[in-house]
């Protein structure tokens, strides 16, 4: 029989993301209303090391839901990919009687959880990244919002762009997925969108469509591109001197990753946080929590690792067909 949780640790790693804040809320709360003691570990990994570790109750959660970024902050550990400071954090888990922990991030934070799960402590993790990266989830905390965010600001750049007669290039993250740029694409209309899954490279296709589409009368021209394809700035200076169409680049950056989060990224978060616990209530151990098919659900850390995720083709099909209609 598994040995009982008595006290779960939390922390987030990784980049930030709209919503952790409910995760790290429910979490706390759901082991609390479980007889649970709770920990949290400011600075994800780094935090563990130096051991940044506070006992948390519900008053420390209390009106953090609405906040963006995480209350635990976060931070890079490069050091945790070694196996020395892997048992290092095992080791401090335990001397603080952290027998469960709970970590809210992307797939790098997922192989740190794995890890030391390997070195005997129960571990869940959360997927909380912008960039819906994580093949075994259809939803990642902070996706939604930052989706929004970038909408919203597309919107506004398409305003002046329309009033100048410009062709606007609009680089949005994602780190090395498309995304954001495929939703935001799909959400405000962009004539042209690149993908990082996608993309030949090829600039006259875009030359083509933008010349093409100012002998159809249209008045702006709008391409999303995606983080991981980048150099915005130069491809519009290259854009500009073939079609002779003034161009202009903007970054959204790291905007995407900041404010209130969606009603959508609430409640999901919430909903994974509690699950968690419920897990290592149960005595489970090297997990990860996920959305599937209309339900939330958990896989293997391992097998949740192994997996490769692709952008939905009929979504990249029906992105280019309304841009060209």
């Amino acid at each position: 029989m598994a040995k009982e949780v008595n006290t779960i640790g939390v922390l987030t790693s990784g980049g930030d993301a709209p919503g952790m804040n409910a995760a790290i809320r429910a979490v706390v709360r759901e082991a609390i209303a479980k007889g649970k003691k709770v920990k949290g570990i400011r600075r994800g990994y780094a935090g563990l090391l130096e051991e940044e570790i506070i006992d948390m109750n519900a008053h420390s959660v209390s009106d953090i839901i609405s906040r963006g970024g995480t209350i635990l902050q976060t931070a890079r550990c490069l050091e945790f990919k070694e196996e020395e400071y892997q048992k290092k954090g095992a080791e401090i888990c335990k001397k603080h009687g952290i027998d469960g922990l709970v970590v809210i991030g992307g797939d790098g934070s997922f192989q740190g959880a794995q890890k030391l799960a390997n070195h005997g402590i129960n571990t869940i993790g959360i997927p909380g990244t912008i960039d819906l990266d994580i093949d075994c989830t259809e939803y990642t905390i902070g996706f939604d919002t930052a989706v929004n965010t970038a909408m919203d600001a597309i919107d506004k750049v398409r305003d002046t762009s329309t009033s100048h007669e410009r062709c606007s290039i609009i680089e949005v993250m994602g780190r090395g997925a498309g995304y954001i740029a495929l939703w935001c694409g799909i959400a405000n209309g962009a004539e042209d969108v690149l993908l990082p899954e996608r993309y030949d490279y090829d600039e006259q296709a875009l030359v083509n469509h933008i010349i093409d589409g100012r002998k159809k009368g249209k008045q702006h021209h709008i391409i999303i591109n995606a983080e991981g394809i980048g150099h915005s700035a130069s491809m519009a200076k290259r854009i500009e001197a073939a079609t002779g169409v003034e161009t202009r680049a903007s970054i959204l950056g790291h905007m995407q990753r900041g404010g209130s989060p969606t009603a959508k990224d609430r409640v999901y978060a919430s909903t994974m946080g509690c699950l968690a616990v419920d897990l290592l209530c149960e005595g489970k151990s090297n997990r990860v929590v996920g959305y599937r098919h209309g339900e939330f659900v958990d896989f293997d850390i391992d097998e949740a690792l192994s997996m490769k995720k692709e952008v939905d083709e009929y979504q990249v099909k029906i992105c280019h067909d309304l841009s060209n209609s």
